[in-house]
């Protein structure tokens, strides 16, 4: 397939290779039940805010623009603590014999059990909010864990994930997947449980734990948009690194709709689009993105596909886009400050870049031919998922207040 550009160096790759498959029955609202069990044993459980942005969605021409706001999830900035937590639980529950159907975090916190959870390490690699929902997770169990970051992670990431639980952070001199078969290989030599959000051949049970775990943030969404009348999502944009978050939600959304589903976009740095290169490759395999693998937008600077939700999005997603740091970054901006009376929305760089897209492709003359193909007009009722606050402050009010990676005219 080839993709399309645009004079705004975006990206878009129409998914005609899709696949008839059998809906991902392990992420439907039925399987994932004992997940929503256990997160709202959780004292910190609350849903998140699903804002609905009212003016923006009238001065962009569109029936309705909802953005789910995981930055407000169990006070961590961002959404990962639902699979960290989730995948801990799983783990545990395997080592004590404990039943994960009717767990509760309560019950996984009682003397007899503590004793011997806080015996056990656990270990993961991250961009920054997925060690900190380990780091947290482990922390509330009273267990020890190790944290690794790729080169190039921000040092304000790392005493987050430090002070969200008890980890030991370090960040490396190697790219992200690199950290991670790091992270394997001292979790083998140690005996330490991998708990990574990410999937390769041998290793794909914890990372399909942590995947249902995102479903708590999707079906939260749905039941949210029915009490405010509205039957479905007709868009639905995702940002992805491995794409295991993208994954789960559209499997959640297969399982849920069916032929019916709504049309849904992954979104990615132009710089490591791994999902939209193997799109693109049209062989039904998972590639590695090309590129320099270096941008802002970090909880999403990741080159291999997880292997489990790839096929998800092979067979489900209707459109993948790539898209420069500008986008992201006018994402923030758009979030910040969105129109009339709406509710600001406080988006870092990796969970704004489906703002700063959809933005575009409503307002841009470029992006007219892009708009006509997704569909989207005066009817469309569009859902985004915030996956992270200002997870780097300093960034965050270099983009937002100095106009930092200005899109242009």
């Amino acid at each position: 397939m080839i993709p399309v550009k645009t004079s705004l160096n975006i990206q878009m790759l129409v998914n005609s290779r899709k696949y008839p498959s059998q809906c991902p029955d392990f992420l439907s609202r039925e399987a994932t039940e004992p997940v929503r069990h256990f997160h709202e044993s959780l004292k910190q459980y609350a849903p998140t805010p699903l804002v609905e942005l009212s003016a923006l969605a009238k001065r962009l021409g569109v029936a309705a623009i909802y953005v789910k706001d995981e930055s407000k999830r169990f006070g961590l900035n961002a959404f990962k603590g639902l699979g960290g937590v989730y995948a801990l639980c799983r783990v545990v529950c395997q080592q004590l014999g404990l039943d994960h159907r009717t767990v509760t975090m309560e019950q996984l916190q009682l003397p007899e059990n503590r004793e011997k959870v806080e015996k056990m390490v656990f270990v993961t690699t991250t961009d920054g909010n997925h060690g900190k929902g380990v780091s947290w997770a482990a922390g509330l169990l009273g267990a020890k864990s190790y944290v690794y970051m790729p080169r190039g992670s921000v040092e304000a990431r790392a005493q987050a994930i430090r002070d969200a639980g008890s980890a030991e952070v370090t960040i490396t001199d190697l790219g992200y997947d690199d950290a991670v078969r790091y992270a394997a290989k001292m979790a083998e030599e140690n005996g330490w449980f991998l708990v990574q959000d990410t999937a390769w051949p041998g290793y794909d049970i914890v990372p399909r734990w942590i995947i249902q775990g995102y479903t708590t943030m999707v079906y939260e969404a749905l039941d949210q948009m029915e009490l405010l009348g509205r039957s479905r999502p007709t868009h639905v944009f995702l940002q992805a690194g491995v794409g295991a978050m993208a994954g789960g939600v559209t499997g959640a959304l297969a399982c849920t709709y069916g032929e019916d589903m709504p049309c849904v976009s992954v979104v990615e740095p132009n710089q490591v689009a791994c999902i939209f290169e193997s799109v693109r490759r049209n062989d039904g395999g998972e590639h590695k993105a090309t590129g320099s693998e270096v941008t802002i937008m970090a909880g999403l600077n990741c080159a291999e596909p997880c292997q489990v939700t790839w096929p998800i999005l092979r067979d489900y997603t209707g459109f993948c886009f790539a898209c420069p740091d500008t986008v992201s970054a006018r994402g923030m901006r758009v979030l910040a400050a969105p129109a009339g009376e709406d509710r600001p929305v406080t988006s870092g760089e990796s969970g704004a870049v489906t703002m700063g897209l959809l933005s575009l492709l409503l307002e841009r003359r470029e992006l007219e031919d892009f708009r006509k193909t997704l569909g989207l007009d005066e009817n469309s009722v569009i859902l985004l998922f915030n996956t992270e606050g200002d997870t780097d402050p300093a960034g965050y009010r270099n983009i937002v207040y100095n106009g930092a990676y200005p899109f242009g005219k």
